[in-house]
């Protein structure tokens, strides 16, 4: 049996943009999720680079437009949560990881290492939980 060698013209994928709607959708479910991490209005606005007023104005329901930036910034939030209900069955574990000092950021916390601020720090942590789980 011989090999063929198949003609394949790979498409060029293109991710759809994040609508308005999903990103108010994800910022509803990151508040909840900051409330299970027990963050600080200051934390939680760091993580979203936004100004402290402008977190708490949107945290009590005034919400503005969100920024291509922060919609990245909120997948990335929903992908670490995602990858630690998959890594831990018991879900406070999963919580309480995130200010547990870890060897992989040099004995920080991955709550310390994405409080840097850059979108890179929250995407940082992203990679190495996806790594943990085996990314799939």
């Amino acid at each position: 049996m011989t090999l063929q060698r198949l003609n394949i013209d790979p498409s060029h994928f293109v991710p759809d943009p994040i609508t308005d709607e999903e990103g108010s959708a994800m910022f509803r479910a990151i508040l909840n999720l900051f409330k299970k991490w027990q963050l600080a209005d200051e934390e939680a606005a760091t993580l979203l680079d936004m100004p402290l007023r402008t977190y708490r104005r949107w945290k009590s329901g005034t919400q503005g437009r969100l920024s291509r930036d922060g919609k990245a910034r909120l997948s990335n939030l929903i992908g670490i949560h995602k990858a630690l209900r998959l890594i831990f069955t018991d879900a406070q574990r999963g919580y309480d990881w995130v200010k547990t000092p870890n060897a992989a950021f040099q004995s920080q916390s991955a709550l310390t290492v994405m409080l840097g601020g850059e979108l890179t720090d929250l995407m940082r942590v992203r990679r190495y939980l996806d790594a943990e789980r085996g990314a799939w």
